[in-house]
């Protein structure tokens, strides 16, 4: 095939896949939204419908991946447009002892499950590192689509959301090191050390920073050069993150945060962003239900296993990150047990890391999935009643 219309074939497969997933999304967001049940619950479940599993009109590749990347890149960006740097140190000592715990609680009960039930070492060690980390995104969207990031246990959440991807990424590197046969101790030291202080860096003088350079940006000549500059910081600090070794979307937080301040009352940006947010996100929470291989269930032992570590992974996170918040009420600790329990893509991650290395068995990585993807359908219907209260209070006058 020549190179034009093999380009024009390309082009002709981006656009259907375009429509399919924003499509779908979108149709089942309404469905939801009508049973008053959270929009993004009908969104994954649109990628489980058109994926693989199902009708297989879309299969999960390179194309979706990126979508993927870009929509929760423009979740969180957008997230961190609204929260202030102010806002999350006022709760850091909370965030620190939330995430702490939100890891050590699931990582411990994932390998004691896996190790009772004559699982390998390895095995047992990375379903329980595929159980730390917190998949901010699913809650993050819910949140802000209540209007309700500035409430203490949202920040909270997004404050532990961080530190619980570090924590994680230092947990996987342990993990995937062992796997080799020996821990490199400088490597994982100096991952933490880059990865804390590029956190630390950013949300300490990235603010200041934007707040001097947005009269410049606002002054150059170019059309909504505001815009521009603010993706080009999103762009910019994701790669970094990426590129040291946590998730590019802590990057894309941190330059939201570095900017709300900055941007405070350019109600234009604001809403330039939201628009690109919304057009992005369908697909990030598509293609998490497109993961989801329904045939991998067909052996009762791994759906029972499965479910089992399903629960463990909503269980552990809600008592464990609760109990670390529990100073602030039950309510509150709730709130924000619940706010961490989804996995998303990033338990998906974690166990094709291990199916890559070779030390989990298909069986493993098909449980890591469905607990990946049911952890993050399970959270947002949970969310709603435990902030429905905090929601009436705002819409009052």
């Amino acid at each position: 095939m020549s190179a034009a219309p093999e380009a024009a074939a390309h082009s002709d497969e981006l656009l259907l896949t375009l429509f399919i997933m924003f499509a779908a999304a979108k149709l089942l967001a309404e469905v939801f939204e009508r049973l008053r049940q959270p929009s993004v619950v009908g969104e994954i479940l649109a990628g489980v419908l058109i994926g693989p599993s199902v009708l297989g009109w879309v299969e999960p590749g390179l194309l979706t991946q990126t979508l993927s990347e870009l929509g929760v890149i423009f979740l969180l960006f957008s997230v961190g447009l609204e929260t202030k740097p102010s806002s999350i140190a006022q709760v850091g000592r909370t965030a620190g002892v939330v995430a702490v715990l939100g890891v050590a609680v699931p990582f411990v009960a994932g390998w004691g499950y896996m190790s009772a039930t004559g699982h390998s070492d390895i095995e047992s060690l990375f379903l329980g590192a595929a159980m730390v980390a917190t998949s901010v995104g699913i809650t993050a969207r819910v949140l802000s689509g209540m209007g309700l990031l500035h409430l203490i246990s949202s920040r909270v959440i997004l404050g532990a959301a961080v530190i619980d991807d570090i924590l994680g990424l230092l947990v996987l590197a342990v993990v995937a090191s062992m796997a080799g046969g020996s821990i490199n101790y400088t490597e994982i030291g100096l991952t933490a050390a880059l990865s804390i202080g590029f956190v630390v860096l950013v949300a300490a003088v990235g603010s200041r920073v934007m707040t001097r350079l947005t009269p410049t940006l606002v002054s150059m000549r170019i059309g909504h050069s505001l815009l521009a500059g603010a993706i080009v910081l999103c762009f910019g600090l994701a790669a970094v993150a990426a590129e040291i070794g946590i998730a590019a979307i802590i990057g894309a937080f941190l330059a939201g945060m570095a900017l709300a301040e900055a941007t405070e009352g350019s109600h234009d940006v604001h809403q330039q962003v939201r628009g690109i947010t919304e057009f992005f996100t369908p697909f990030f929470l598509v293609a998490i239900g497109m993961q989801l291989k329904l045939d991998v269930l067909a052996s009762p032992e791994t759906l029972l296993g499965a479910v089992i570590v399903t629960l463990l992974a909503v269980v552990t996170k809600f008592f464990g990150c609760g109990l670390g918040a529990i100073h602030l009420g039950w309510h509150r600790a709730a709130q924000i047990g619940v706010g961490m329990a989804p996995r998303g893509e990033v338990g998906i991650v974690v166990a094709q890391i291990g199916l890559g290395l070779g030390v989990i068995s298909d069986h493993v990585f098909a449980i890591v999935l469905f607990m990946a993807v049911a952890t993050t359908m399970i959270a947002p219907p949970l969310l709603v009643p435990l902030f429905r209260a905090d929601r009436a209070a705002d819409a009052e006058p």
